[in-house]
């Protein structure tokens, strides 16, 4: 993960973007940067059949997960993508558990700048000038904001406790059966 320290961004020359989410949200974003970035060439990471329709073949190259299924496959595409020089890399988040691996493992490997899609259209850039929206964006996803944060914080602490008890108690019946049985 390239460039977090730094607030700049970067040209977007060559970007990759990884569809790990609804594919309208990615239509929606590729139209508004072919019209920003009109020399902007985008290679597309996608589990997809198909392509988006807004995508510009023409202009990029479209990598499918499908056709990665070992490690040793898997690391030749992560060579191939760190030899392409992405100078941003983009990565739909869209509270869909569709590539999670995939684009994480994408956004640590990859020396390229990495800007987050969330569900909403919006989109934030992974770097320590957006910490506190990184901040809410994990706290939102772990069910840690708004009105269920209090019902969430007391199931993580009563969790513990739940399941020793439990223990305790299957322990406790069966020991009571193997002396009934003495």
């Amino acid at each position: 993960m390239r460039y977090y320290l730094s607030k700049a961004v970067p040209p977007f020359t060559r970007v990759l973007l990884i569809e790990s989410g609804s594919r309208q949200l990615l239509e929606d974003l590729l139209d508004g940067l072919y019209d920003v970035y009109p020399n902007m060439q985008a290679d597309l990471l996608t589990c997809y059949a198909g392509t988006p329709a807004k995508y510009r073949i023409d202009r990029g190259a479209v990598y499918r997960v499908g056709e990665y299924p070992d490690p040793a496959s898997r690391k030749r595409l992560y060579a191939e993508l760190a030899n392409n020089r992405y100078s941003v890399a983009g990565i739909v988040c869209s509270a869909e558990p569709i590539m999670t691996k995939w684009k994480w493992m994408l956004a640590a490997r990859l020396p390229a700048k990495v800007f987050v899609l969330n569900e909403n259209g919006d989109y934030f850039w992974l770097d320590r000038g957006h910490w506190t929206t990184i901040r809410h964006f994990l706290l939102f996803r772990a069910g840690l904001s708004g009105a269920g944060a209090v019902r969430t914080a007391i199931r993580l602490i009563l969790f513990p406790v739940s399941l020793l008890y439990l223990i305790l108690f299957a322990a406790t019946v069966h020991l009571r059966r193997k002396l009934r049985t003495l």
